[in-house]
C-alpha cells in the first residue's frame, strides 16, 4: 500500500542541474538567426514549452519569424545542448530521493515540457527503472504552464492528481499544478527565489532533492514505523 501521496517531478532543475545550459544553448539558437538576447531573459522562461518559450521571447523582441525559422532554432537547440550534455550532472540527492520513495512504495512520475530526444540523454543519467512513467512534449497537446503534462504523469500512476504533489523549480510548473489540481513543492536549485515560488503556489520550497529527502515528513511521506502509533508505556501508578 502506497506510503504517502503520488509524486510528478519536473526534470530540468529539479532532478538534474541542466537549467543553464538549456539557457545556453537557447542564447545560441536565438543567435544563429540573428536575434540577441541576454541569458537573464531567457532564464525566466525555462520551464515552458519551447514553442511558447520562443513566443514569450520574440514578443520582447518585437520579431517575426516564419514557421520554418522556429523548427531550425529548436533544432538548433537540441544539438547545441546535447554538446553540452557531459556538463550535465543530477542534482544532490536526486538519485537517493527517487530510490528512498522507491523502497518507501511511493508512486512517482517525470513530466517534463522537454522533448524525447532532448530528455533522453537527461533521464539516462537517473538510472530510471524502465518501468517509470516518464511524459515529455511528446505525449500532449499542451506542455506548461498547461496542466497536461501533470494530468497525464498522474493518469500512468493510476492516481487522482488531486491526491498527488507536484515538484518542481520553476514558476511555470507550479502554474502547471495549481491548473491541474496538484499541491505545488518548489525547489530553488533551478534559479528561481523563494517568493517566486510561494507566489506561483508551492505550499513548500526546499533548497534541492537532498533538502527534500530531508523534510519528506513534511510533504505526507512516512514510514510504517512512523505512521504506526507507538504502544503507550504503562506509567506507575495508573491501571
Amino acid at each position: 500500500m502506497p506510503r504517502g501521496p503520488g509524486f510528478l517531478f519536473d526534470l530540468d532543475g529539479t532532478l538534474v542541474d541542466s537549467v543553464y545550459q538549456h539557457v545556453l544553448a537557447w542564447r545560441e539558437a536565438l543567435e544563429a538567426v540573428g536575434i540577441s538576447l541576454s541569458v537573464w531573459r531567457i532564464h525566466r522562461r525555462i520551464g515552458m514549452s519551447g514553442g511558447l518559450l520562443l513566443r514569450a521571447l520574440l514578443r520582447e523582441t518585437g520579431r517575426e519569424v516564419t514557421p520554418e525559422e522556429i523548427a531550425r532554432i529548436q533544432q538548433h537547440h537540441a544539438e547545441a545542448f546535447a554538446r553540452m550534455l557531459a556538463q550535465v550532472r543530477p542534482l544532490p540527492g536526486a538519485r537517493d530521493l527517487l530510490q528512498t520513495l522507491r523502497e518507501a512504495g511511493v508512486p512517482w512520475a517525470i513530466a517534463t515540457s522537454g522533448r524525447r530526444e532532448v530528455a533522453q540523454p537527461i533521464l539516462s543519467l537517473l538510472d530510471l527503472d524502465p518501468h517509470v512513467p516518464v511524459v515529455t512534449r511528446d505525449d500532449v497537446q499542451y506542455a506548461k504552464p498547461d496542466p497536461d503534462l501533470f494530468l497525464t504523469a498522474a493518469e500512468r500512476l493510476g492516481i487522482p492528481i488531486q491526491e498527488c504533489v507536484v515538484v518542481g523549480d520553476s514558476v511555470w510548473d507550479l502554474l502547471a499544478a495549481r491548473r491541474a489540481g496538484a499541491l505545488g513543492v518548489g525547489l530553488l536549485s533551478g534559479g528561481y527565489g523563494r517568493e517566486e515560488l510561494e507566489r506561483a503556489g508551492a505550499y513548500r520550497v526546499y533548497e534541492d532533492p537532498a533538502d527534500l529527502l530531508r523534510h519528506l515528513d513534511e510533504v505526507g511521506v512516512r514510514s510504517y514505523e512512523a505512521r504506526s502509533d507507538p504502544t503507550p508505556k504503562e506509567i506507575p501508578g495508573k491501571t
